[in-house]
């Protein structure tokens, strides 16, 4: 799966899932763009990707993905300092728990701009220069709770699921121009997001996966960086679900 002279982006870098998707695409060869909310924080991951492999080129660039025009320049930033973008992960997410009567407008937007807005605007932006090169492959990071949903998560779950639309609308778009898109959809991953989960729910989910176990970081990026390498050539508008057999 060698993504050696490749370019890949990468939002939502600075920590957990991100992060993990930041080093495995540079060991598969990849250099990056990194984007996330906060400098100190990118630098750290900047840092273990170049810890995993030295030669990794890394643009870091500190982005809030729910303004287009932000995304649009990041973009354009990528391209001045890399050349090109082959590769776009759009991992950015917040959670918001709370039953749908007590969820306030503003939470609700809120957390659409963070979990769908922000990927549609990747994809969009993205998606020029990888038409003028012919070439490109696009992740969306959901959740199981968008194929499954979740009660007290309406809001995250209805951002989460919207982005499954999107991966298979846009891979109809642009795969006549040699564009895959595609979604993974992580379930009991052990982030700073889910380490608040109460201890009553995180047995429930537990007791239903398959493996026995939650899974880490790693288990999601290995998938991403499968889907964006060649061996994934003929995969496109389909939705990998990584939930060591959760939703069976």
């Amino acid at each position: 799966m060698s993504l050696a002279g490749t370019v890949a982006l990468v939002t939502g870098a600075s920590r957990g899932i991100g992060r993990a998707i930041a080093i495995d695409l540079a060991r598969a060869g990849a250099d990056l763009a990194i984007l996330g909310r906060h400098q100190p924080t990118l630098d750290e991951t900047a840092a273990a990707v170049r810890s995993a492999r030295p030669a990794t080129v890394v643009h870091s660039e500190v982005c809030d993905v729910t303004d287009a025009a932000a995304v649009e320049r990041a973009v354009a930033g990528t391209l001045s300092a890399l050349g090109r973008i082959d590769h776009a992960v759009a991992n950015a997410g917040q959670a918001l728990d709370g039953l749908i009567v007590r969820v306030k407008p503003p939470e609700l937007e809120a957390v659409l701009a963070v979990n769908l807005k922000s990927a549609f605007y990747l994809v969009s932006a993205a998606a020029r220069p990888m038409m003028k090169q012919r070439y490109g492959s696009i992740v969306l990071v959901s959740s199981i709770v968008g194929l499954a949903g979740n009660a007290g998560q309406t809001a995250y779950a209805a951002a989460k699921a919207g982005l499954l639309g999107l991966a298979k609308s846009a891979a109809k778009e642009l795969g006549s121009r040699n564009i895959r898109v595609n979604a993974v959809a992580p379930g009991l991953i052990e982030t700073s997001m889910t380490e608040a989960m109460p201890e009553r729910a995180r047995a429930h989910y537990l007791a239903s996966i398959a493996l026995g176990r939650s899974g880490s970081p790693e288990d999601v990026s290995g998938v991403v960086t499968f889907l964006c390498s060649d061996a994934a050539r003929y995969v496109t508008g389909q939705t990998i679900v990584v939930d060591g057999g959760f939703l069976m």
